[in-house]
């Protein structure tokens, strides 16, 4: 059946214009090389019917059956990576299509390295397939519900590999989103990107560079980062570089983690940005009042109707937008109000800081302003304006960029706990996880048992998107309108 997968492979890749016909048979000599075979026989059939993701892991199932490789996550994952990479055009060629195509719009051109990314197989289609995703209404409109499952877990011989792998001093690449990631074949512990390519994007005089996220949390999710190896930051030119992307990908939002602990993301050492074609719940949300920005006659600044707390800036000036919101940052990260328990700084400690996010909405360039707090309390150690106590049986993890903007990436062991409060809901048991059995408590005393598991369905799907609501609240610094207004009456100062 090897040689069957190998021409179906070709096949597919035909179909979705990865390789010409031209090709056929250059690709299909760098595939045998990769699986050890000197032979391939006449008239063979193809299963051209099977998707790209399919056919790579039955021959991955073969390689593994003829002891190409062994069977552990890293050596199937460098395998499929190499596999996928007799597929894709040399870095400049890639590059050199995007720009031709960008002439035609930028619609275009990320349209094509889209499909690219995913017919290459390194945005991992199989595996997103299996998260769980919902909309949810909310009083804040209408939130996203993710339960993520795209990510393997890893095996003990996968473990014990790692336990005696030795350390990499040279800590090539320095990071998951170094630019030498781009072909690289992967080892032990670390991602394959045989199959990676990237985008060039310069500006303001250095060189960016775009790729999509191997496991999308929206449509198309990309990531922009720096050529340079730095830590995230978050300053004038962070948002002058936002405006500057939307200018050039009007159809494309795009925005930053934080640059604290707590309230950023989960990598820091590397300067990113992530952006894509999809409108969040926060996009959607309504101005809750408007205020005048002094100096600024040409900005239309309000604060949002959304559970953190945001400060939206609209005008049609970069400039000008960019300096309005570095005289925001600058007067947030020295900005106290013991009334709030914001506390800008513990000794030389900075807490405050912000998670931006810019769009062009038909030439009204547009940047949201979440004003972050990474401070830490005896009550609540793992941050004051972080998911409290209470809900970590949802999520204690940071609420980053994606989940600001009203997508909830909750952890994967809640599909079987939900299970669990579903069956109590039901009658059918009692048993939950220890951290889960207030909140079914609470469940049942509201909603009684129902005999409709369709009911019960709605019931905890409406109720985690309260969780994560109220997550999101607990992150937003201030609780109250006065707060607030004390706050936008400092930068009128």
């Amino acid at each position: 059946m090897i040689y069957q997968y190998i021409t179906g492979l070709i096949q597919k890749a035909l179909e979705v214009d990865l390789i010409e016909p031209t090709d056929q048979f250059f690709v299909r000599n760098r595939l045998m090389s990769l699986l050890g075979l000197e032979n391939f026989p006449e008239a063979v059939v193809s299963i051209s019917m099977d998707t790209i993701p399919n056919l790579v892991e039955k021959i991955i199932t073969y390689a593994i059956e003829e002891n190409v490789i062994q069977n552990v996550f890293d050596d199937k994952e460098i395998l499929a990576a190499n596999i996928m990479n007799c597929f894709v055009p040399r870095p400049s060629v890639v590059n050199a299509t995007f720009e031709q195509k960008y002439k035609d719009s930028p619609i275009a051109a990320t349209n094509y390295f889209y499909n690219l990314s995913k017919n290459n197989n390194y945005i991992q289609l199989n595996r997103i397939a299996k998260n769980i995703s919902y909309k949810v209404d909310t009083q804040y409109g209408q939130m996203d519900i993710s339960i993520n499952l795209s990510k393997p877990e890893k095996d003990p011989e996968q473990i014990k590999q790692e336990h005696n792998m030795k350390k990499h001093a040279d800590n090539y690449p320095k990071c998951l989103l170094c630019i030498e990631n781009e072909g690289y074949s992967g080892r032990t512990n670390y991602p394959a990107r045989a199959n990676h390519r990237v985008i060039r994007v310069p500006l303001l005089g250095e060189n960016w560079y775009l790729q999509y996220s191997p496991y999308v949390y929206y449509n198309e999710h990309c990531i922009l980062f720096s050529e340079e190896h730095r830590p995230m930051k978050i300053d004038r030119e962070a948002f002058e570089r936002l405006l500057a992307f939307t200018k050039k990908f009007p159809h494309y939002f795009i925005g930053s983690n934080a640059d604290l602990p707590i309230v950023g993301g989960s990598i820091l050492s590397h300067d990113h940005y992530q952006g894509g074609n999809y409108e969040f719940a926060m996009t959607r949300a309504v101005d809750a009042f408007s205020f005048e920005l002094k100096g600024y006659p040409a900005i239309k600044a309000s604060v949002i109707k959304w559970p953190m707390s945001v400060i939206r800036l609209r005008a049609t000036n970069i400039r000008t937008l960019v300096k309005a919101a570095d005289d925001i940052l600058q007067t947030w990260r020295g900005y106290s109000d013991r009334l709030a328990n914001i506390i800008a700084y513990t000794g030389n400690t900075p807490h405050n800081t912000i998670t931006p996010i810019a769009r062009n909405r038909d030439g009204i360039l547009e940047i949201d302003l979440v004003l972050r707090n990474n401070r830490t309390t005896s009550e609540h150690p793992l941050g004051l304006f972080h998911p409290h106590a209470d809900v970590h049986h949802i999520k204690k993890e940071n609420i980053g960029l994606i989940e600001v903007m009203g997508l909830a990436v909750l952890p994967p062991r809640l599909k079987d706990e939900i299970t669990d409060i579903q069956k109590v809901l039901l009658g059918i048991s009692n048993q939950v996880a220890d951290y889960h059995s207030e909140w079914a408590k609470q469940l049942k005393a509201k909603y009684g048992t129902r005999s409709s598991k369709e009911r019960v369905d709605s019931i905890l799907l409406e109720e985690l998107g309260k969780k994560f609501v109220r997550c999101l609240e607990d992150a937003g610094v201030f609780k109250e309108h006065e707060a607030f207004m004390r706050f936008i009456h400092t930068l009128n100062k």
